[in-house]
């Protein structure tokens, strides 16, 4: 009896484990593959170029930005309905598209190349393009003093070099985090399977652990979101934010469904098939346990 509670108990604190790494495994693995791929991010943010909230933080952005080289004055009032104008209409084109894909992955890369090689350096990205054709769209409009505006290279930091050394060592524990992790869960679980006194009642807490570690990665994507874009900036806008979050994550959201979708689906079947398996022990009728006479003696 006291080998079987043993083997109970370290199967139990296996599964649990192993329960706790799924959520934290897919968290690492989604970081560690999903945010460093730079054509999967370029096709995830790629949809955003279309995206309302998403043009109209840009606009915002960038327009304000030719109305400060511009200067203040009368020239700055008159042109400032102008010049927002033509960057709105410039970020429903398709111009602005091949842009918005060139920039991503100009950030993406210049963010992956920080974090893996030893410059410290701040990560930046150039508005200067961006600003050149919203100059030469006000000149085709005739808008007065167009010609005047500068296009300088104006960098925006996208990681600032105090935080580089910080960011490289949170990368390099993802790197192997995001492997061994959903190894170490795969193989816990099977660990504690195996221990188990009961497998099917093994197999059923696994699934359900399973389930439970998609929920609470679910949950937990939707709170940071909440507490994200509460804590923005009043000059950013938190429909953009919320749009970006959403594309970066959808993947992790993915991940989170089909973990509680698989527990709860091998859960069901476990418990079914346990139950079809009673039905049959129920109907095969018991042994007669009364001897058959012996045949007489000739």
């Amino acid at each position: 009896m006291s080998s079987r509670r043993l083997r109970t108990a370290s199967s139990a604190v296996l599964i649990v484990l192993s329960c706790l790494l799924v959520p934290l495994g897919a968290l690492a693995a989604w970081a560690a593959y999903g945010l460093t791929d730079t054509g999967r991010y370029v096709a995830t943010m790629a949809p955003l170029a279309g995206d309302p909230a998403v043009q109209g933080q840009i606009a915002d952005t960038v327009g304000e930005g030719i109305l400060r080289q511009v200067g203040t004055g009368t020239a700055h009032g008159a042109m400032g309905p102008f010049v927002h104008d033509a960057v709105r209409s410039f970020t429903q084109t398709e111009a602005f598209r091949a842009a918005w894909d060139t920039a991503n992955r100009s950030a993406h890369d210049a963010v992956l190349r920080a974090l893996r090689e030893d410059d410290d350096r701040p990560v930046t990205v150039d508005l200067a393009p961006v600003a050149a054709q919203v100059k030469r769209q006000l000149a085709e409009d005739h808008v007065p003093l167009a010609a005047r505006i500068p296009v300088r290279h104006t960098e925006v930091a996208l990681v600032p070099a105090d935080d580089l050394s910080r960011l490289r060592k949170g990368y390099d524990v993802l790197e192997v985090a995001g492997f061994w992790l959903p190894v170490a869960a795969v193989a816990l679980a099977a660990a504690g399977i195996g221990l188990a006194a009961c497998r099917r009642r093994a197999l059923t807490a696994t699934a359900l652990g399973t389930a439970v570690g998609g929920a609470l990665l679910g949950v937990a994507v939707a709170v940071v979101r909440r507490v994200t874009l509460r804590g923005l900036p009043t000059e950013v806008s938190a429909k953009a934010a919320g749009a970006v979050y959403d594309a970066l994550t959808e993947t992790l959201r993915t991940a989170s469904w089909m973990l509680l979708t698989l527990g709860l689906t091998v859960a069901g079947l476990t418990w079914l098939l346990a139950r079809a398996g009673r039905r049959r022990g129920a109907s095969v009728p018991a042994p007669d346990p009364t001897p058959e006479p012996a045949a007489p003696r000739v």
